[in-house]
């Protein structure tokens, strides 16, 4: 049997996998999740990579791969002489990558983690014998709220769904869980979906339901051009069964349904924060309907929650509530209910960092969005909050930040520049938007950069003010990720409240 027509029927964790020779390039959680299922099902796995934990290191042994570690500029001699049938690269490697290039060259198949997972999605089954179903989650920003919200909202309609992929939890993890589950909901980040891209086998990986929330620039350098990141995110629709939810607000995304190869019967159902219209989601009066998921969708509409119970739960801000919407509709195409999903709003919270109101203090509200490291999630904060002290910069990686300052940065009372791409952001302000003050914060010690943040913004936002930290950024320039630049911009903000507490004689310490 050829090694093409062999791959062809790998498409059942009880195929048989043995001895099949199968390369995985990276050793981070991804890269071990797929040597630890390839080693299960009986392949000869050898794992390349750069650097490793030591806990992956110390473990691939045990489980009955092999390492080789070390540089990856080049493709390794180890590579070669396996002469690897498959080979599996983590979403960290961009399609320039040398030893991307030679497998490509080499006519060997190339397949990301998300393909494996689909292959031997039956391990665990439903009571009835078939896997879960999956709905896949993608945009350039609102992926892993809109993951989180979705999952929320299906448990809440009594289905056992289960977040994974770039949220943090493999989705070979999820797959492998011997607990099962009814529905995956899977966010892919492009990276993802260009490996996805790759596959050459029918009928790969078909979506119950899918969405692209939004497109706009970002992660050029790892793509090469915009139109490739375009069409990695267009794979997502690809195959849908049920349901493509796209942005209305967002021509973008419509396209990418209107292009899409998918399942005869699918559905196309926009959202947006407008009057709906039939097989839409959207705003009416305050209320939150669906007109697609009922008989009746040309006359009538059902409620969901209401713009008043959303804002009392701090989901509120106009591109939660487009979250809300798209994770309502994927919810509604598997059949939960409107009830379930006004119930599930009402206990629904973002995680830390996403427009995250960390104090309220002599007249300033501090907002933490360090989760927002591109322009246009950047945008989506300053509309939330226009006239804030913008907190912006970072590692732009090759985008440029000029149109968001032009659109949306000229409403900024000022704006306090970190990172080191700041000659970039100083010179948009200077061209599109001069009447803003802005205030350099020099990379020097990290340690110190939010503390000076602090302080300027502090200084300047003045009574009833709002300091927003929205970078637009990646933040690996300076802090260890989105993560730490939020905590220590919040360890600033308590610090500055100390002091002015310290100065105040005998005054309340404020509640945070």
């Amino acid at each position: 049997m050829s090694a093409d027509a062999r791959l062809q029927g790998l498409t059942s964790w009880n195929a048989d996998w043995s001895g099949l020779r199968v390369a995985v390039l990276g050793l981070s959680m991804t890269g071990f999740s797929v040597a630890d299922t390839l080693t299960e099902l009986g392949a000869d796995v050898l794992v390349l990579s750069e650097s490793a934990e030591e806990e992956y290191a110390r473990l691939l042994p045990v489980i009955g791969a092999r390492l080789e570690l070390g540089p990856l500029a080049e493709v390794p001699s180890a590579l070669r002489d396996f002469e690897p049938e498959v080979v599996i690269a983590s979403p960290g490697f961009p399609p320039s990558h040398p030893v991307i290039r030679w497998v490509q060259e080499s006519g060997i198949a190339l397949w990301g983690d998300v393909e494996l997972a689909w292959r031997v999605r039956d391990k665990v089954t439903r009571p009835d014998g078939t896997p879960a179903d999956w709905v896949l989650i993608t945009g350039t920003n609102g992926k892993t709220t809109t993951t989180q919200l979705t999952a929320t909202l299906l448990v809440e309609g009594g289905l056992r769904a289960a977040p994974c992929g770039n949220i943090g939890v493999p989705v070979l993890d999820a797959v492998r869980d011997p607990a099962g589950f009814d529905v995956l909901v899977v966010e892919l980040s492009s990276h993802q979906l260009w490996y996805i891209g790759q596959s050459h086998l029918e009928g790969q990986l078909v979506p119950y339901s899918s969405v692209c929330l939004n497109l706009a620039d970002d992660h050029l350098v790892w793509h090469g051009s915009a139109r490739a990141y375009r069409d990695a995110k267009a794979q997502v629709y690809r195959n849908t069964r049920v349901a493509c939810v796209y942005n209305k607000a967002d021509e973008a995304t419509m396209r990418m349904v209107e292009e899409a190869d998918v399942i005869e019967g699918a559905r196309a159902i926009g959202f947006d924060l407008g009057i709906p219209g039939p097989s839409d989601l959207g705003v009416v009066d305050g209320l939150l309907v669906d007109r697609a998921f009922l008989d009746d969708r040309r006359r009538s509409a059902l409620e969901l929650t209401t713009l008043h119970d959303l804002e009392e739960a701090g989901l509120a801000a106009p591109h939660i509530v487009q979250n809300i919407l798209a994770a309502s509709a994927l919810a509604r195409s598997l059949g939960v209910e409107p009830e379930a999903i006004h119930s599930a709003l009402q206990k629904f919270r973002l995680d830390a960092h996403r427009i995250q109101v960390i104090a309220r203090h002599a007249g300033i509200t501090w907002v933490d969005d360090s989760k927002a490291t591109n322009p246009h999630a950047a945008a989506s904060s300053l509309r939330a909050y226009p006239g804030a002290v913008w907190v912006v910069g970072g590692d732009l990686k090759g985008v440029d930040i000029a149109e968001l300052v032009a659109d949306v940065g000229v409403t900024a009372r000022a704006a306090v520049v970190i990172g080191v791409d700041r000659a970039p952001v100083v010179a948009a302000f200077e061209r599109h938007a001069p009447a803003v003050p802005v205030f350099e914060v020099d990379a020097g010690d990290t340690g110190q950069v939010m503390t000076r943040v602090v302080e300027i913004a502090a200084g300047i936002a003045g009574d009833e003010g709002t300091v927003l930290l929205a970078p637009a950024a990646a933040s690996f320039d300076q802090f260890s990720g989105y993560a730490d630049r939020g905590h220590r911009f919040a360890e600033a903000v308590r610090d500055w409240i100390d002091r002015g507490s310290a100065d105040d004689a005998g005054g309340p310490h404020p509640a945070l």
